[in-house]
């Protein structure tokens, strides 16, 4: 047994040099442990420490719009970082395990907070099912799985369905962002977050119409309690 755990341990050891696990920023050996980015490319971003405190940014951004018990997002969005790069490789390029790594990093943080002890199941924001074989999957149930590993809690990808086919909301401006999300969101199995306390996925909060129109479906749930978390936040001045 002894002999078995050695060679395993060597055969890991061996594995690792020849195939290091690269920064999902610039492609370089990462760092060890939960982060999936390297030293350069993590001391670039700018966390936004949020999940102690239930008034922040992120909360203070869904005020008289919808309820929520807690809000936090990891890090504050930046045009050109790393963050930005490794998003744009998940949504884009296929590469789906950097969405469950950053959700992993992002639910490693959320399970430190007493604000989400609490916290029963994540969902993440869904695609609409055209646009996810387009993409192959989706990115925000990726970042909800990996966080849900984390915070040793089960997925609920299929609470939550997008009806509606709508346009990116990527170059939109404000006020066509909240149109375009209007009725789109439906919810199909209340009774699965009837009276628990869920937490609303997704990958980066600008105007919050998205998780606006989402949170709304999920409140006509009797009891529900709703918390929300995102990779990033973005400074009023960019929406």
């Amino acid at each position: 047994m002894r002999t078995a755990n050695k060679t395993e341990g060597w055969a890991s050891s061996v594995f690792r040099v020849l195939f290091p696990k690269l920064c999902a920023g610039c492609g370089k050996p990462s760092l060890k442990g939960i982060s999936c980015f390297c030293v350069q490319c993590q001391n670039q971003l700018i966390p936004a420490n949020m999940a102690f405190s239930r008034e922040n940014e992120f909360t203070d951004r869904f005020w008289g719009r919808v309820p929520i018990e807690s809000g936090a997002a990891l890090y504050f969005f930046q045009r050109r970082s790393p963050l930005q790069r490794a998003l744009h490789r998940l949504k884009y390029h296929r590469q789906g395990d950097i969405g469950l790594q950053l959700g992993r990093m992002l639910g490693g943080h959320l399970k430190l907070s007493p604000l989400f002890l609490s916290v029963a199941a994540a969902i993440p924001v869904p695609l609409h099912p055209k646009k996810q074989q387009l993409r192959g999957y989706n990115q925000s149930a990726l970042i909800a799985r990996g966080l849900a590993e984390a915070m040793s809690i089960p997925i609920l990808d299929g609470v939550l369905m997008r009806q509606v086919f709508s346009e990116s909301q990527t170059r939109k401006r404000r006020m066509e962002r909240f149109d375009n999300v209007e009725e789109v969101f439906t919810l199909t199995q209340p009774e699965q977050i009837e009276g628990k306390h869920v937490l609303l996925v997704d990958d980066v909060l600008t105007t919050g119409a998205t998780l606006e129109a989402c949170a709304k479906a999920l409140l006509k749930t009797p009891s529900v309690r709703l918390s929300m978390a995102t990779l990033a936040i973005t400074s009023a001045q960019m929406h």
